[in-house]
Parts: C-alpha cells; structure tokens; sequence
C-alpha cells in the first residue's frame, strides 16, 4: 500500500512514491530538521516480519554506511516508525542504468565512463572488505550529470582481506568494521542469476572478483544491448554462465575495439584465478581504453576523417571506434 503524501516517519515527510522493489518501497522525501530532499526505503510493517528481508533491510543500510565514496550512495539514516522501518539516502536525481540501455543507448564513452565509476566504486568496497555481490543495471544510478551511484547493499558480505585487496588503495578513504555482514550457509546461492559469476551460481565462497564479473556482464550488456548468457529459464541461465562462452562482441558490434573484448574477455572468465584480481586493475584498463578512444577521436577530426560522426560519438547500437584509427592512437600512445 501506497503511504500517502504529508505522512511523517520521524522528521521525514512523505512526498511521492519513486519506486518499488522486493525490498520495500522508495519514496522522494523531505527532511524537515535538515531541510533536504531524501530518499526514503520503507520497509512495509507485513514484511518487516520476515526476517531473511530484516536481516538485509539492516544490511544494506550498515554496509553502504560503512563506506565513504562518490560513487557510493550515501546513507543518512535507519529508523522505525511504529512498525515500520526504513533507511534515508541521498536522493539522485537521475535514472537506473537500465532505463538509461533501454532509452537511447549509451555511446561507447559514456559506456566506458559509467564502467570506470563503477569499478572505482567496487575498488572502495573490496579495499574495504565488502563484496557487493548484485552488480547489475537496476542497482547502477546515472545521474542527470551523468555522475554514477552503485546502490542497494542488501546482498552486501565482508570478507578476509587479502593482497588482491589492498587497505591502502585511495579509492577505499574509510573502511568496514570487520564483522560478519550476511550469514550464508555453504551452497547458499544469493544473487541476481544473470549477473552471477560462475562460483556464485554454483553457492561456492566468493571474493571481489564475482563482482568484477558482474560488472563485466553488465559493460557487455551496454556495448552490445544483449545480455552475454541469455536463456529462457534461470537454470539455463546458470547453465550457460558454467559452460559457454558469451558471443564475440563483433557479433553485435562489428568495429568494436579489440582491446574492449579483450577487457570483457578477461572479466568474464570462469576460472576467478584467470580474472582481473582486482576492481583498480580493471578499472586502469577501463581508463586507458577510454584515453585511447579520445586520441582516437582526435586524430580523425584532424585528418577531417568522419567529422560529423567520431568513434567518441557514435552510439553503441549502431558501432564502435574504428579498428585502424584506434590501432593507430594505441601505436602512437606507445612511442
């Protein structure tokens, strides 16, 4: 049921629903005391009884707060009203990354630039202890200034640091207390079954390296507009993700650079020990292509080649950087 306008949860005032999930409803928020606008995560009090949705309603809340990161949402607040919980955020002013694949597409630097913001995210997280284990593009926030926010730490698990991740990475300035997060049984499988890495699918012990896949999945989704491993049912899903290989990124994009498949290539393997061992390598990759895409882009406008269309510019459904002149930036680049 929807809460109505003017209904006060502390010093917050209902403005307007924004959104619905398994979680709860979100609803656009004033902060009378602070005079800001929020967002607001009501718990409904009928599920507020489950505790499984509890114990990660609580969740979210505490890992997202233990982190201090620009592209991590900001938590205010968790309090209850009556019988009813709920979390305050910052409130972002934009769209899920999904809507923003499904209207208009994104070009392949701006694909590059959400995907560089969100490994700086998870290379805070990981440097922090904290696993995201849902990167997906509902839980990716684009702002109007195309600024990203990784959201909805529900799913969230503080692991053993180890030297892939390093305490002294700047990407990380505050850390997690270390204190088990989520509990979860061995063969315990959580998470959204398209974005799952290979030993999350099969309910094995993950590490950072199954949200590197995770956002692999989601850059190819972006580049392509095809889910790498798409199936009708979820366990053909799971199937795939444990078996296959996801189509070349030339199927769907025939000019696209060879160094973004082998990125993607890198972060989808299925043997973790064959990954990117960390979100910062991953993310230098993600910088560098992008670099190269801009020298790219410059070359061609001073060779007056495509003016009106540049690699940097064009959209992903329709290409990608053009082979030779990206080859050619990247020769450039090395001398």
């Amino acid at each position: 049921m929807t809460i109505p306008q003017g209904t006060r949860f502390g010093r917050y005032e209902i403005r307007t629903p924004l959104g619905a999930g398994g979680m709860g409803v979100v609803y656009l928020a004033q902060d009378t005391q602070l005079e800001r606008t929020v967002a607001l995560k009501v718990l409904p009090a009928d599920v507020a009884t489950d505790q499984q949705r509890m114990n990660r309603f609580i969740q979210e809340a505490k890992a997202a707060s233990a982190l201090n990161h620009p592209n991590i949402i900001t938590i205010y607040e968790i309090g209850q009203q009556d019988s009813a919980h709920f979390i305050s955020t910052e409130f972002i002013n934009g769209h899920t990354l999904r809507h923003r694949m499904k209207h208009g597409g994104l070009s392949l630097t701006e694909a590059l630039d959400v995907s560089a913001q969100v490994a700086a995210a998870l290379s805070a997280a990981h440097a922090a202890g904290i696993v995201h284990r849902d990167i997906k593009p509902e839980n990716i926030m684009v702002r109007e200034d195309d600024y990203v926010k990784v959201l909805d730490f529900g799913l969230a698990k503080l692991t053993e640091r180890t030297g892939a991740q390093s305490t002294s990475d700047p990407e990380a300035p505050t850390q997690a207390p270390m204190q088990a997060m989520v509990n979860t049984e061995p063969g315990m499988v959580m998470g959204t079954a398209r974005y799952m890495s290979p030993e999350q699918a099969r309910g094995f012990p993950v590490d950072a390296r199954t949200d590197i896949w995770s956002l692999g999945v989601v850059i190819y989704e972006m580049v392509t507009g095809h889910a790498p491993f798409e199936s009708r049912t979820t366990s053909d899903v799971i199937a795939s993700i444990l078996r296959t290989d996801p189509p070349p990124l030339v199927t769907y994009v025939p000019d696209a650079p060879s160094e973004l498949q082998r990125i993607i290539r890198k972060a989808l393997r299925k043997d973790c020990d064959e990954r990117y061992q960390t979100a910062k390598d991953l993310l230098v990759d993600l910088r560098g292509l992008r670099r190269d895409l801009e020298i790219a882009s410059e070359i061609e406008r001073s060779a007056s080649i495509q003016p009106h269309n540049t690699a940097a510019d064009t959209l992903i459904t329709h290409t990608g950087a053009p082979q030779s002149t990206l080859e050619a930036s990247q020769a450039s680049t090395a001398n």
